[in-house]
């Protein structure tokens, strides 16, 4: 019953060693599941934020072009309606300005005429005095009325051709003054594409600095992340290679105690096998004793049948001291083998608790190899993984930085590309209507106005 007792303990204990070490490698194979997950929702989390911040910078950056361009547009209207006023303001000028001219000029002709007049009075008056009675008087009339029609012609062709003058001075300067706002409207044009264009640039450069910035968060947030799990799964396999020693160190113990346990009871167990033994060899010498009288017996009867009566006494002397010494000898025999016996037994069961010994030794010495070697397997595929684990991220984060500088270097030149467009597209417009409106004023008859200069000249 305790021998029975005691296995079921040891039962006991291996089942729930084992049971325990199941427990810790569930444990262990869920704390890396949970760590999986928490690391899986901190990169979630992590490009979330970096896409929300992709997004606000992509919306900012459309606030601000749309902004740009109602500002600009603001500025374009505001300086048509200035350049309109200007305009008026440079037509009003010159008109003014040719209307006194034209003034004065009328006055001119007025004093040249009341001179002219005069004149004509002196010679009408010399003429009465030195008159020429031959010559008539209604002709003199005709000459003089000739010649003030003459004059007033000339006056009136003089006026005619100051008006022309004037109406050509105005139209030519107010087209060079349109030509001057329109190529001030270029400029302004230039200027806006330009600026709109720089925004783009830096709008683009901002991006793509801020994608760099969220590529190397990302990259050292992804190494982070895998040295953390490494390190936890490194951790739980020295924790359980330390449990499997601690359990193995625990079986050798408890053979050694079991194997002990044996030896004691045997040695425990054989002086009464050795009582056993001696009492069968006890009884294997009564037999001998018992066979040995029984034929003493039939040579005495045979002798004492084949010899005279009076030698009986003398042959049954001899009978008996002949008895007497082989009982002797089969006596010292008997204690020699009970002696022999008891040296062989004690001799053998140390060998054989020695043998048993040595072989439990040396199994317990190959499942400890066994073990170290299947740590150290377990432990080098470990490392060995996680070396693939660390290169294949390394290739990753390579060819995504690889992508992401060739998107830069594609948004660049598609920006640059963008930008010698549109600026070839407007300068290309700008010319041609610079072009159409020098056309149309060289058939109006304004020759070149490139050189022509703000009114400060004579109109006459």
């Amino acid at each position: 019953v305790t021998r029975q007792i005691h296995e079921h303990e040891q039962e006991n204990e291996l089942r729930e060693q084992m049971s325990g070490y199941k427990r810790m490698r569930r444990q262990h194979q869920k704390q890396l599941i949970a760590l999986e997950n928490k690391l899986k929702a901190e990169m979630d989390e992590h490009r979330l934020k970096l896409q929300k911040e992709v997004e606000t910078h992509a919306n900012n950056s459309s606030i601000e072009l749309e902004k740009l361009a109602k500002k600009q547009v603001a500025v374009m209207e505001k300086e048509a309606k200035a350049a309109a006023a200007d305009e008026k303001k440079f037509q009003q000028q010159i008109l003014a300005q040719q209307k006194k001219d034209l003034a004065t000029f009328l006055e001119s002709q007025k004093k040249q005429y009341k001179l002219c007049k005069e004149k004509i009075k002196e010679f009408r008056a010399e003429g009465e005095m030195n008159e020429d009675h031959s010559t008539p008087k209604k002709e003199k009339q005709e000459r003089i009325s000739k010649h003030k029609e003459n004059l007033q012609h000339t006056q009136a062709e003089e006026e005619a051709q100051l008006l022309s003058q004037q109406r050509l001075y105005y139209d030519k300067n107010c087209r060079f003054f349109k030509r001057k706002t329109m190529i001030k409207r270029h400029e302004m044009e230039q200027q806006n594409i330009r600026e709109e264009l720089n925004k783009k640039r830096t709008q683009k450069e901002m991006e793509h600095a801020m994608l760099i910035r969220h590529d190397e968060s990302t990259r050292e947030l992804e190494y982070r992340q895998l040295h953390t799990l490494q390190k936890l799964r490194m951790d739980l396999i020295r924790l359980q290679h330390q449990t499997e020693l601690e359990n193995q160190l625990e079986y050798n113990k408890r053979r050694e105690r079991e194997l002990h346990r044996k030896h004691f009871m045997e040695l425990r167990q054989q002086p009464k096998n050795l009582k056993a033994m001696e009492m069968q060899i006890k009884k294997q010498f009564q037999d001998t004793c018992k066979v040995q009288t029984k034929q003493y017996k039939a040579l005495k009867n045979h002798q004492l049948e084949v010899t005279p009566k009076s030698e009986h006494k003398t042959i049954l002397k001899s009978l008996k001291d002949e008895q007497t010494r082989k009982l002797a000898i089969l006596a010292e025999q008997y204690e020699q083998s009970i002696n022999e016996m008891m040296a062989s037994q004690a001799l053998r069961l140390d060998e054989a608790q020695e043998a048993e010994c040595q072989a439990l030794r040396l199994q317990l010495q190959q499942e400890m190899e066994l073990l170290n070697a299947y740590q150290s397997k377990i432990k080098m595929q470990t490392e060995a993984q996680h070396e693939r684990e660390l290169q294949k991220l390394e290739q990753r984060v390579s060819l995504r930085r690889a992508h992401l500088e060739q998107k830069i270097e594609e948004e660049l030149a598609a920006l640059q590309k963008e930008r010698s467009e549109r600026i070839k597209f407007l300068l290309e417009r700008q010319e041609r209507e610079i072009e159409t409106f020098d056309l149309e004023s060289l058939r109006m008859g304004f020759g070149n106005l490139v050189t022509l200069e703000y009114p400060k000249e004579d109109y006459r």
